[in-house]
């Protein structure tokens, strides 16, 4: 659990928009099928506005015509 606080705590301070680190967080969840973490970010997330139809299909956003990838990528390295 302290690796992944460092690693919450490192992505705070950088540019990268706070309701995309957000969603990343939501997508880990899914990927680790943690049923808390997922609670507690999707929360996290309605409450700053996203919608509920991008929290339901997060898990297949290549597909989602409503979900829009920025060409350049949040940080470097990073494909989109």
């Amino acid at each position: 659990m302290r690796s992944l606080f460092g690693i919450a705590g490192h992505l705070a301070k950088t540019t990268i928009d706070k309701n995309i680190l957000h969603l990343l967080y939501y997508r880990v969840s899914q990927i680790n099928g943690c049923a808390y973490c997922l609670d507690m970010h999707s929360k996290d997330l309605l409450a700053a506005g996203e919608s509920v139809q991008r929290l339901l299909v997060l898990d297949a956003w290549r597909e989602a015509p409503f979900i829009q990838i920025r060409k350049e990528p949040p940080w470097p390295g990073l494909k989109p």
